[in-house]
């Protein structure tokens, strides 16, 4: 029998080639709040409700054991999901398009809340992040 049970992601790290244009994406336009600066780690700390993002410079102790930044043939992950309230898709999409960027159109996708509408867009490093919206009333 295994001695814990999961609560809930904690945190996540992405390694981010220009930490200025990440905390642009992050904090700026996502809203995620600066919770520590680790300069000797090449590290910020971002909030995001329960969890925390993690973000480490490429040339930093922790992110140079990574090797080079991501790419298209390497990324970081594939995706990870942030939960948001409201979801009003054309002004979420005109508020990201407005920033520079990248946006896919919305589609019902399945999260631990159950089914309801998300979209992709695209971090400055190429990191899909997927921004989630209530369940649908209509889902089962």
């Amino acid at each position: 029998m295994r001695p814990f049970t999961i609560k809930h992601i904690d945190h996540l790290v992405l390694r981010v080639a220009d930490l200025q244009r990440s905390l642009g994406f992050y904090r700026d336009l996502l809203g995620c709040s600066v919770s520590r600066e680790r300069p000797d780690l090449g590290m910020v700390h971002l909030a995001t409700g329960t969890a925390m993002i993690d973000l480490v410079t490429l040339d930093g102790p922790l992110g140079r054991p990574g090797g080079p930044a991501p790419g298209e043939q390497g990324r970081n992950l594939h995706h990870f999901c942030l939960r948001i309230e409201p979801f009003d898709e054309p002004a979420l999409t005109a508020y990201l398009q407005a920033a520079g960027v990248r946006v896919e159109p919305a589609e019902n996708r399945y999260g631990a809340e159950g089914e309801g509408p998300s979209l992709y867009c695209f971090d400055p490093d190429g990191n899909q992040v997927e921004l989630k919206g209530p369940v649908s009333s209509s889902a089962g």
